[in-house]
């Protein structure tokens, strides 16, 4: 058994972030029952994290878990200046 995460704050992905990985950070997370947030900026970042999502599910269907997410807007701030991003919460 992999050893439990703690995350403070949602996830932050980003066009550069590794799918599979977030996949494994978000599936531990459901696994311990813990509230899942995901924070994105950019195209490019959504596409990584919509991958992550897919994967996820795949990871937590093992568990008879379904997981589904509601996107949001969400405003970031970003070395001194708001930025509108995207949220992604999970729900399962």
């Amino acid at each position: 058994m992999t050893e439990p995460i703690e995350i403070k704050g949602p996830l932050k992905v980003k066009s550069t972030s590794e799918p599979k990985s977030i996949a494994g950070a978000i599936a531990q997370l459901v696994r311990a029952h813990q509230p899942v947030e995901i924070q994105v900026i950019g195209a490019g970042a959504v596409n990584q994290a919509t991958k992550a999502l897919i994967v996820a599910r795949s990871f937590v269907s093992t568990d008879g878990v379904d997981l589904s997410f509601v996107p949001a807007f969400v405003e970031l701030e970003i070395d001194g200046e708001k930025r509108t991003g995207v949220k992604f919460i999970v729900k399962y």
